[in-house]
């Protein structure tokens, strides 16, 4: 036993796959809507029927029913499969589990219809007349399953004649035999179906696994037509999804637990590396397991899977979804590799080199202080180079929310009003940002200065504001007179202003 499992992504709340929660609704609806009722039938008809003079007469026949079946085996495991049914149908019969054994020929059409038309049990076999009154007495208890009962009249049926059955083909992706059969189906159609409805979207993804479903019972049908029974299951439709995430993610390592008999891990490989391991799987477990499970059904839904992908792929493009992981390590990558090539300049002191290695990993990371700060010192050995002024600007930008961007804006400034050549090219804008930080950091000289500059700009929205914060810190600081300098232009601007007026009044 292999399975691989993606650890890729994980679903988004936000915008939930709602197309695959509705796909596994419909099928747990039908299985405990209509299939687990008529099953539980069958079985109140077992136990009923384990009561009856019915077993003795016809389980027997039986018996020799299932060897005949198994003598006929086309290939070896066929034979092999049937020579199991057969053993397992003889020790139910020696412990006398006569309503297991009921549940079992209940499925086996050819020989329910043979013994119910009369043809198993004919009128010179000895038991005929005590076999017909127990029957008819039995039949009032027995499930009215006209057609063969809900499940198997939307199966698709692999008896002699049955043709395409089209239908059914579709119909047969939504039943399942078992609960665990169902449990086991929709936690690979979830594990699988939310990213490829991302990738997709809700209705094309519904489009490819109806159509995926479709195509692995018709090409499971080309393998089992005529070897009698029937085919149903979500696994072709669910193994065309998984064909369709290989070929989606194509080369790309994706992390998968994988399990192995009893041995299990966890994995990296390209996706696309697991398709022919799937479909590989797939073919040696039909070669020696013969038709109990429908493997050609799962090899046939990872064909039909794969080439919808494939064609849809070369029409429009696709693009996977990534987990949040993997979008940071991508992101990362390229702002690790500028960030080691700008250092390895600068150790070798190679600062024409460094400084545009700097504005590099500067793009990447645009607020990041410390390679704006790199690239500003890489810069200030060339103080007329553009990329001087480009790595000041930036700092002088930063939002000056922390006291270290603060203090690196101050140091900055101080570097950059004494080095710029031919002067600094700092914005109004700008100007009024630095006051604010420095004001904040207690450099008020150096915020005065730039208020002296933007005097001249006395029209600017932010100056009366800017103006007000810088006395309020002179004041607050002790420098009065240095405040009260700025008093005849404050009752100019904001002669209302409470600080204003306060100053008005230390006079």
């Amino acid at each position: 036993m292999f399975l691989a499992i993606p650890l890729e992504n994980k679903p988004s709340w936000s915008s939930p796959p709602w197309m695959t929660v509705l796909l596994i609704v419909i099928n747990c609806v039908i299985f405990w809507g209509w299939q687990a009722p008529e099953e539980a039938a069958v079985e109140r008809a077992g136990q009923q029927y384990a009561r009856t003079a019915l077993p003795a007469i016809e389980l027997p026949l039986f018996l020799a029913h299932l060897k005949e079946q198994a003598a006929q085996g086309s290939a070896r495991h066929e034979r092999n499969s049937e020579r199991n049914t057969v053993q397992a149908a003889e020790a139910l019969y020696r412990h006398k589990a006569y309503a297991q054994l009921y549940a079992l020929m209940w499925q086996e059409k050819k020989f329910r219809q043979r013994l119910l038309q009369g043809q198993a049990i004919g009128p010179s076999h000895p038991l005929h007349a005590q076999w017909q009154a127990a029957r008819a007495a039995f039949a009032r208890q027995e499930p009215q399953a006209p057609h063969g009962g809900f499940t198997e009249r939307w199966s698709m049926s692999y008896e002699p004649g049955a043709g395409w059955q089209p239908l059914q083909a579709f119909t047969s992706t939504f039943l399942h035999g078992s609960t665990g059969h169902l449990l086991g189906n929709m936690a690979f159609l979830f594990l699988f179906g939310f990213t490829l409805e991302i990738a997709l979207g809700a209705f094309t993804y519904l489009a490819f696994y109806v159509l995926g479903g479709i195509g692995a019972s018709l090409f499971a049908l080309l393998f089992y037509a005529g070897m009698g029974g029937y085919g149903l299951g979500a696994s072709g439709a669910i193994s065309a999804l998984m064909a369709m995430y290989a070929v989606m993610y194509r080369m790309r390592r994706i992390r998968f637990f994988y399990m192995l008999l009893f041995y299990f891990n966890y994995a990296t490989w390209p996706a696309l590396v697991m398709l022919p391991v799937w479909m590989g799987v797939e073919l040696l477990q039909h070669l020696m397991g013969g038709k109990q499970v429908a493997y050609m059904a799962h090899f046939g839904g990872l064909l039909t899977g794969a080439v919808l992908m494939w064609i849809y792929m070369r029409l429009q493009a696709v693009e996977a979804p990534v987990d949040a992981r993997e979008r940071a390590t991508a992101a990362a990558r390229p702002l690790a590799d500028a960030v080691a090539r700008a250092q390895r300049y600068t150790d070798a002191l190679e600062f024409d080199r460094a400084a545009p290695a700097w504005r590099e990993a500067a793009r990447l990371a645009p607020s990041d202080p410390d390679i704006l700060r790199a690239w500003f010192e890489s810069a200030r050995h060339h103080p007329g180079s553009e990329d001087f002024h480009a790595a000041a600007r930036r700092i002088f930008k930063l939002p000056a929310a922390t006291d270290a961007e603060r203090q690196l804006q101050l140091a900055s400034y101080r570097s950059y009003r004494q080095r710029a050549q031919p002067a600094m090219r700092v914005s109004a804008d700008t100007m009024h940002g630095l006051v604010r930080s420095f004001v904040r950091a207690g450099a008020l000289p150096e915020a005065e200065t730039l208020c002296q500059s933007l005097r001249r700009a006395a029209d600017h929205p932010q100056w009366p504001a800017t103006l007000l914060l810088l006395v309020n810190g002179l004041a607050q600081a002790g420098r009065i007179q240095e405040a009260r300098a700025w008093l005849p232009t404050l009752q100019q601007l904001a002669p209302r202003d409470a600080v204003t007026q306060w100053l008005a009044r230390q006079g």
